[in-house]
């Protein structure tokens, strides 16, 4: 497992040898460049000296022991004093190595030997001409040695540098070591949010992602033990009915006894079926159940399947279910999956045909949003309608009106709320005078 800690001091560790690195090849050229400088004016001040040499006819000869002249030319072996008469006859030589140039060339240049390359400077003194070099190594090793001594501190506080960025990311990564050793203490049912604590800038959003995680989890394991619980609170009636049921049967005493019986019990078994399929649906569009497929769908297509396919029912009841006609032929698309979408106008039309009475109409209408925008489908009967204290209500799982029809299940307008939301539209009940109207009001796809 990758250390964050270790990563950040490795990465540091290397951009400071990197910086120290190009430091130095910086520092040496600026060296050279002064050192070059340098050893030039030290030349010039060297052949400045000579003439009073010349000028004093009481000196000893050049080379000889114990003269100045001697003292000034092997102040430093590195430089090699070369001095010729008018006459070209030389004078005096510090050095016999390396082999120079026997003419020279007034001024500053540079000349390769087998010893390497050396600078030379040649001027000529009343009728002498003097030549001084130095090997261009020795500039080079100077300007070495000054940028050694000017980093060599900052690799002596390089292991301190890397023991203070070591303890500075393991107090900055505290907190995060923290949270984990909070997370990993905690047990599967334990979704209560995180201490609240002051944190970096680059930790607080993962905190916060955590915190906003345990608390989906927590709604969600909430919502489906509330589901659970309802779904065991009305399953429990029904079978109870079906174990009666099916004793009556059992104790019918003669064939039409027990032919209501069993008619009786296949109700019960249709109401049960029923009431299994619509839990299993709201389960199904459950947030974060599943994926529904996005893609587009004409909801004057599918208006148009489904009131065909409950026609039929409608006119068991004596209902006049339609579509209207004013919804015109061009597609309306929204976004979204298309099975879903089938179930909750299905379930519109079955309520709206369970609540009104015979010889009532039911209309279904899909047209453009009231701001022309975004796509309605709307459901409108001429029924009781609900009351406007009992329109929040409805939504609620299991729950029924008090008038409600037998046989429900109180979960038709749960699941069109659930589909809404996970379509990202909003459902609406208003007054349809008389009636009630169902709109589904869906965004621009």
């Amino acid at each position: 497992m990758r250390s964050i800690q270790r990563t950040l001091l490795l990465w540091l560790a290397a951009g400071l040898l990197v910086g120290i690195a190009i430091a130095t090849v910086l520092i040496y050229g600026q060296a050279r460049q002064e050192a070059n400088a340098l050893f030039d004016y030290q030349m010039k001040q060297v052949a400045a000296a000579l003439p009073s040499q010349f000028a004093n006819p009481v000196a000893p000869p050049f080379g000889e022991p114990g003269g100045a002249s001697t003292d000034l030319m092997h102040a430093d072996e590195d430089v090699v004093i070369h001095i010729w008469d008018g006459s070209g006859r030389s004078l005096y030589l510090s050095h016999s190595h390396p082999a120079l140039p026997p003419q020279a060339e007034l001024g500053f240049s540079n000349v390769s030997t087998e010893q390497g390359e050396w600078r030379l400077y040649s001027v000529q003194l009343g009728p002498a001409v003097v030549q001084i070099a130095q090997p261009m190594s020795a500039r080079r090793t100077l300007a070495a040695r000054m940028a050694l001594r000017t980093v060599a501190p900052l690799l002596l506080l390089l292991p301190l540098l890397g023991w203070l960025v070591w303890m500075a990311v393991g107090r900055g990564l505290r907190p995060l070591r923290e949270i984990a050793t909070e997370v990993q203490a905690r047990d599967a049912s334990t979704l209560a949010p995180l201490a609240v604590r002051r944190m970096p800038d680059e930790i607080a959003p993962l905190s916060d992602a955590l915190n906003q995680l345990l608390g989906r989890l927590s709604h969600a394991i909430d919502t489906q033990r509330a589901f659970v619980a309802d779904a065991a609170h009305a399953l429990r009636t029904p079978l109870a009915a079906l174990q009666l049921q099916a004793q009556l049967v059992e104790r019918a005493e003669n064939p039409e006894a027990r032919q209501q019986a069993l008619g009786n019990l296949r109700q019960g078994l249709e109401r049960l079926t029923h009431l299994v399929a619509q839990l299993l649906t709201l389960a199904r569009q459950e947030p974060g159940a599943v994926t529904l497929p996005r893609e587009p769908v004409d909801l004057r297509a599918l208006a148009a399947d489904v009131v065909a396919e409950m026609t039929q029912a409608a006119l068991d009841r004596d209902i006049d279910l339609g579509l209207d006609a004013a919804t015109g032929a061009d597609p309306a698309k929204v976004r979204g999956d298309i099975d879903a979408l089938r179930i909750l106008l299905t379930n519109l039309i079955d309520n709206a045909l369970a609540y009104i009475p015979a010889g009532s109409r039911v209309d279904v209408q899909v047209r453009p949003g009231a701001d022309r925008r975004g796509v309605e489908l709307v459901v409108a009967d001429n029924g009781p309608g609900i009351a406007l204290a009992e329109r929040e209500r409805v939504f609620d799982r299991f729950y029924r009106l008090p008038d409600a029809p037998t046989g429900g299940s109180g979960l038709g307008l749960a699941i069109v709320a659930e589909i809404a939301q996970s379509h990202g539209a909003r459902v609406e009940l208003e007054d349809a005078g008389p009636g009630l109207r169902v709109r589904v009001v869906f965004p621009v796809s």
